[in-house]
């Protein structure tokens, strides 16, 4: 027999060690027959029981003898799960890339944090984390998505309809609110097969496919422009209806994940909702009644993250030829350095305008197609507006002199054109990436655009 381990009360020629005693724990600390219960186990057999992937065979093989020989039920599911790597390294403390989670929920919050774990890669396989990638799902999926959503509809129900969910009326866009509609009546079901099977990403980007429905559907209905017409209020009412009525899923879809966030919305939207309920249960129905409540709208509920950890390099596609002459900001955009295309300023002298340029010139400018994500109007000015824009493989935020023209809903989801290899530059304390690019003089009258459809990041020449 070894020299080390316990010895076997029942056979001295024995002795055991980590093995046995550190994997009965799992029925002890469950407690093992409490004292008002006769016999059996509280918590036990565990209907998924989560293992690293490192240590399967001691807990499938070693731990399903162990029960056998005791004649104890198996776990249901045995699940291994992967490993995460930073920035494609192992972990290690000696690299000094340890990512703490306490830091990282302080810093992003309990919600966000596990929203990205689970979303980043099929749960149980490996993954790779690191700040940036974090930073932009947080801005795309969470701010830009459904915290847009959320702040989009609410804003618009408080100026248009006195803070109270108007009632349904006639359909605006049918075909695509008929989507909506089976899309949000599939949800509650699949959700519930995919958290059986540990499907969470798979569930988050269900959810996500319902939110950007909803943000194609409030960018065709315009409801902006309804509220502006008297005899489309009971269009515009239906708009804002179906807005409701998907958030108020997305929340009950949402809580497992980001229970404080779901709350926030339910709070927000004006709504008594247990939460607890099973997502196929009745308070998982469309057509649930929500007309006639009054709204409370809230801080945004996942504010844009705009710092990056030190040492982090932005995404950039500018090349490493010299920069364009630095100029003023014009009145479309803001940047630190302003290119040969850019709107001169109204009545400057003629002698202070640039001399002709060669193609080589402008080749040094780089116009790209970007896509509005998200918009809204930077406080304390009239004419500035913050734009969070695609350009297909990186996200940026563009400070922008539009304002007096465009109402920000009216932005999201159009298709326009930015210089987008300017020197950041900062704005009423606001970096702006890039310039949008407008027609006007002293004042903008349109923005340059697009006939067809354009993917985001589409080089224009």
């Amino acid at each position: 027999r070894l020299s080390w381990g316990i010895e076997l009360p029942f056979d001295k020629d024995y002795v055991t060690y980590v093995w046995f005693d550190a994997l009965v724990n799992y029925i002890s600390a469950p407690e093992y027959l409490p004292p008002k219960q006769p016999a059996g186990l509280r918590y036990w057999p565990a209907n998924v029981h989560l293992v690293g992937k490192d240590i399967l065979t001691t807990h499938a093989v070693y731990w399903s003898t162990m029960l056998m020989a005791l004649e104890q039920p198996l776990p249901k599911t045995i699940f291994a799960h992967g490993w995460w790597t930073v920035d494609g390294e192992k972990m290690s403390k000696s690299r000094g890339n340890v990512v703490d989670p306490n830091k990282m929920v302080d810093q992003f919050g309990a919600d966000a944090f596990r929203y990205f774990l689970l979303r980043e890669v099929p749960f149980g396989q490996d993954g790779d984390f690191s700040h940036d990638a974090m930073v932009t799902t947080v801005n795309a999926k969470l701010a830009n998505g459904i915290g847009n959503l959320l702040s989009r509809t609410l804003t618009m129900i408080e100026r248009s309809c006195a803070g109270v969910i108007p009632e349904r009326g006639p359909a605006v866009l049918p075909e695509l609110e008929q989507r909506i509609e089976e899309l949000a009546s599939q949800l509650p079901g699949k959700t519930e097969t995919g958290f059986s099977a540990l499907q969470f990403r798979d569930v988050l980007l269900m959810i996500e496919e319902l939110n950007g429905s909803c943000d194609e559907y409030i960018d065709k209905s315009a409801p902006w422009k309804l509220a502006k017409q008297p005899e489309a209020q009971s269009q515009l009412h239906t708009v804002l209806n179906t807005s409701a009525r998907a958030l108020r899923l997305l929340a009950l879809l949402l809580y497992p994940f980001m229970p404080k966030a779901a709350a926030q919305m339910v709070e927000q939207l004006g709504l008594s909702l247990d939460l607890s309920y099973p997502l196929a249960a009745e308070a998982g129905r469309w057509d649930a009644q929500l007309a006639g409540s009054t709204i409370k709208k809230g801080a945004s509920l996942f504010p844009r993250i705009e710092s990056k950890p030190q040492g982090a390099k932005p995404v950039s596609d500018t090349p490493a030829s010299p920069q364009p002459t630095s100029a003023a900001p014009t009145a479309a955009g803001t940047a630190a350095q302003s290119p040969a295309p850019a709107t001169a300023t109204a009545g400057a002298p003629a002698a202070a305008q640039p001399a002709q340029i060669t193609i080589d010139d402008f080749m040094k400018v780089q116009l790209k197609a970007a896509k509005v994500l998200a918009a809204e109007r930077v406080p304390k000015s009239e004419k500035l507006l913050k734009l969070q824009v695609s350009l297909g493989t990186e996200q940026r935020q563009i400070v922008a002199g539009i304002g007096k023209k465009y109402e920000p809903e009216a932005l999201v989801g159009k298709t326009i054109v930015i210089v987008a290899n300017l020197k950041p530059a900062k704005l009423m304390g606001i970096e702006s990436q890039g310039m949008v690019l407008a027609a006007g003089d002293s004042e903008v009258r349109g923005l340059a655009t697009f006939v067809e459809d354009v993917e985001p990041g589409t080089k224009v020449k």
